[in-house]
């Protein structure tokens, strides 16, 4: 089920809201609503497989507490177990395929054995209950009772693309959060603008991308993709992807609150970063957080005497996000190419060499955008065409009659999408708040929520005429 859903928007979100607090003389009674209504979310798109992520609930809660009960050999060996069987599962829906494939005849024939639908969210929650059980482990999370790990795991808002939460930053909320009109009303307002970025922005910018794409694709290799409209199409891509992503973790954030759960924060307007060491401090902060505190600083981080270490550690951690995005040499080579440009910036001293704060920004736009159509690409050989066509390579021409009449249907999505990649809303805020008492405070306070409902009832009407809705890290 996704939150840019009717079923979601109009049954599913008002029921469960509505019996959250009718339940409100017990948090206990709550959380037992909230799981249950998390595995109803899951098993609405997964009746099958939501039986794996119960296994995985169940698997990790014995064995942390087992751990925690454990002497410090058994400790080890337990967490080694539970490292294996929790990538084993990721493998075997994930990665299998794409292995044995590579393996001549004998392994494709394996591979089409191996041909299961991938667990929608399964990379989001196996990566959780990996963090509760090494944090068991080192001892800075108490091993907690199945029922708590099973909320913590399933929680419907983060369960599907995150934020990938840390229970230690959850823990205490579980038992002990309190909600109120404030947390509710900033919620839903934080649900409405990602319902917004999502349907309104999102979706108008796929439609554009996929077309692009789709005439660079394999098999239509007679089709002419002239550079500006290749250019076009990776633009419309690298602002698809955020205003996707972006607006589900706004969702999740808002529902979060909604229920008196306060989530990390997943994105920090990245498309104003000028470098790609800040531009991945602000793009999925909770995976780049999990990457940091559970592989990169074990192995040693930047804190070792060897600086080939370093590069090694930098190395491994760029490999497997590619890997962790999915089975397809587009994705590892996209994480290495990250890997070198950090590498690049890192032993350059980027920041001080680079000192004009447009080239720095031109530069990391330049490159992210080139790096989304191979991250976007069906495979390298799409890849490959699609980034020779931006540059004229392949005898396309420049001008495109089809550039321009998405660019005129376009206009105003276009327009909006440049000026939300920017703080400019925050800065709004910001300076509202500080003028309290002035006559724009309160026509603001009036004209917002009348927005606020005209949003969301434009963005129903569009769900319920059936448009284009795809979600991209549905696919994780």
């Amino acid at each position: 089920m996704l939150f840019s859903s009717i079923p979601f928007i109009l049954y599913f979100l008002p029921i469960v809201f509505l019996g959250y607090y009718i339940l409100f003389f017990s948090r206990t009674l709550q959380n037992i609503w909230l799981l249950l209504a998390s595995l109803f979310f899951y098993a609405w798109g997964e009746p099958v497989y939501v039986f794996i992520m119960i296994g995985s609930i169940l698997f990790n809660s014995i064995i942390a507490l087992f751990i925690d009960k454990s002497n410090s050999s058994a400790k080890k060996a337990l967490l080694v177990i539970a490292i294996i069987a929790n990538i084993s599962v990721l493998f075997v829906f994930k990665y299998a395929g794409f292995i044995f494939g590579l393996m001549g005849t004998w392994g494709e024939g394996i591979a089409s054995n191996l041909d299961f639908a991938l667990p929608v969210g399964i990379s989001f929650y196996t990566f959780q209950a990996l963090s509760y059980v090494i944090d068991v482990y080192r001892g800075t999370t108490k091993a907690e009772n199945p029922f708590y790990v099973g909320l913590y795991i399933a929680f419907f808002p983060q369960l599907i693309a995150g934020p990938i939460v840390q229970y230690n930053s959850i823990a205490d909320q579980i038992r002990n959060r309190k909600s109120n009109f404030n947390m509710v009303s900033m919620g839903i307002s934080r649900f409405c603008v990602g319902l917004g970025k999502k349907i309104l922005l999102s979706n108008s910018f796929a439609a554009i991308a996929d077309h692009v794409f789709e005439m660079s694709a394999i098999g239509v290799d007679t089709v002419t993709v002239p550079a500006a409209l290749a250019w076009l199409g990776s633009i419309a891509y690298t602002l698809q992807i955020f205003f996707d992503f972006s607006a589900y973790s706004d969702m999740a954030i808002g529902l979060g609150l909604c229920f008196g759960f306060r989530l990390p924060e997943n994105f920090n307007y990245p498309y104003i970063a000028d470098s790609v060491t800040d531009f991945w401090k602000r793009w999925h902060i909770s995976l780049t957080d999990w990457f940091r505190y559970y592989v990169y600083f074990p192995l040693g981080g930047n804190r070792v005497t060897n600086k080939d270490f370093m590069v090694r550690n930098m190395f491994i951690v760029w490999l497997l996000t590619g890997i962790w995005h999915g089975a397809n040499w587009t994705f590892i080579i996209w994480g290495l190419f990250y890997f070198v440009l950090q590498l690049f910036e890192r032993f350059v001293d980027f920041d001080s060499v680079v000192t004009n704060k447009f080239i720095r920004h031109i530069y990391t736009l330049f490159v992210v955008n080139i790096l989304w159509v191979l991250f976007r690409a069906d495979d390298l050989y799409q890849a490959g065409r699609f980034i020779m066509n931006m540059f004229g390579i392949n005898n396309n021409g420049f001008f495109s009659n089809l550039a321009l009449i998405f660019v005129k249907e376009n206009i105003v999505f276009f327009i909006a999408g440049i000026i939300f990649c920017i703080p400019v809303i925050p800065k709004l805020n910001k300076w509202f708040y500080n003028h309290q008492k002035t006559g724009a405070h309160t026509a603001y306070t009036i004209v917002y929520p009348i927005a606020m409902i005209a949003m969301v009832l434009v963005c129903i009407c569009y769900l319920t005429s059936g448009s284009y809705n795809p979600f991209i890290y549905f696919n994780f």
